[in-house]
């Protein structure tokens, strides 16, 4: 049983660490969207805005999935 609790910490830790490089990539397109924005690039700044959104809505996943780990 310890064996199996070390390898789920092991792999939330893991999680957490792509969920914060995520998290930075987030920041980063967020910022380009606010640049292509300025300087009419409305079609690319779209495409940025939905990579987002994907990015978001994983992000949670992830969140989800590291607190059920760190529960079993």
């Amino acid at each position: 049983m310890p064996e199996n609790f070390e390898a789920n910490i092991a792999t939330a830790d893991a999680l957490t660490l792509l969920l914060h490089n995520q998290h930075a990539l987030a920041a980063a397109i967020e910022e380009i969207t606010q640049w292509l924005s300025e300087y009419g690039l409305g079609d690319v700044a779209g495409n940025a805005i939905a990579a987002m959104e994907v990015l978001d809505a994983n992000a949670q996943d992830i969140a989800n999935a590291i607190m059920r780990i760190r529960q079993s």
